[in-house]
């Protein structure tokens, strides 16, 4: 199994009422295999502060252990060259298995929400973009690397002439925290 790019996205949301729309499209987007969802949390915060976690993954625990195995031996070959890489893959491939394929630790996720609200939702979703595979293999073979990647802002799509003004002020209203 190659793995694809992988994105960490954080999402906040006014109300703890998204779970169906977005697990919906989620699990759309993996039967395609244009995304699979590594791991995610849900997060609702009460008016006091108190977090409700739901832990969300659309990977079998096959593929969790395998992925595991694939990222640990990703930063075994950069630690210490080829035998780094087959013990960090033995690592990987335990630690997946031990955690139920979870990514995000109760640790790790309380750093980022820290900063959401009081009174708001939301998501932690880390994503392997599947789609991206023959692309990113394609740059390579070429002698291709990233240099960097960002969103763009919709109101910046105005200038080069891909959406209207009017069109980019209701996607990036879409985008941003309600006032």
């Amino acid at each position: 199994m190659a793995i694809g790019p992988v994105q960490l996205l954080v999402l906040g949301f006014p109300e703890p009422n998204f779970h169906g729309q977005v697990v919906a499209e989620l699990e759309r987007l993996r039967e395609t295999d244009t995304v699979h969802v590594i791991d995610a949390v849900a997060v609702h915060k009460d008016i006091d502060g108190a977090i409700e976690v739901l832990h969300l993954s659309n990977i079998s625990d096959e593929e969790a252990v395998e992925l595991g195995s694939k990222i640990g031996a990703l930063v075994g070959l950069g630690i210490d060259g080829e035998d780094g890489m087959a013990a960090g893959a033995v690592l990987g491939a335990e630690a997946a298995a031990e955690s139920g394929g979870r990514m995000f630790s109760e640790e790790g996720a309380w750093d980022v929400l820290g900063d959401i609200p009081n009174g708001t939702a939301a998501a932690l979703i880390m994503l392997e973009h599947r789609w991206a595979i023959p692309l990113r293999d394609a740059i390579a073979a070429a002698g291709g690397y990233r240099v960097g990647d960002a969103f763009i802002s919709p109101l910046d799509l105005v200038e080069i002439g891909l959406v209207t003004a009017d069109v980019a002020q209701l996607l990036h209203s879409q985008e941003k925290a309600p006032l």
